[in-house]
């Protein structure tokens, strides 16, 4: 059986801000829609629903990031500042070439170390999470070797 990863979701309030920072971050804007009706509804179990979309492409073409903004049905609960050992979504992980030059751009756009360090993982990597816009929970890891 052949599959590949297409892509994972995040549900956002601000999907300008978020299409921002996973920019910064160095994805790229493949396009914006508006996803709406009972046939969606039927896929996500929401009923008639109103979603707007934003598709950010992996600067390597593997995988994508979908940024969801919900209009309708209401937002009915917020996981965005739950702790990193809570269940559920956790966090995304992007391998970055220059951590450094990459939290600056972050940090430029309200970006925030989770532990306040970045970490050396026995000399291989240097990694961190940040929390984006609207809490959302990243990790970052540079590769040493």
């Amino acid at each position: 059986m052949a599959f590949r990863f297409d892509n994972m979701g995040i549900a956002v309030e601000d999907l300008d801000d978020a299409v921002a920072f996973f920019e910064a971050l160095g994805l790229e804007l493949e396009g914006r829609a508006m996803i709406e009706g009972e046939w969606a509804g039927r896929v996500t179990g929401l009923g008639d629903q109103r979603v707007e979309i934003a598709m950010m492409r992996m600067p390597d073409g593997h995988g994508k990031l979908e940024l969801s903004r919900f209009l309708a049905p209401e937002v009915i609960e917020d996981h965005r500042r739950a702790p990193v050992n809570a269940l559920g979504y956790l966090r995304a992980m992007f391998a970055v070439d220059d951590l450094d030059a990459t939290l600056d751009r972050l940090y430029a756009l309200g970006a925030e170390l989770v532990s306040r360090e970045v970490v050396s993982y026995a000399g291989v990597a240097r990694l961190c999470y940040v929390r984006g816009p609207e809490g959302v929970l990243i990790g970052l890891a540079e590769d040493l070797a």
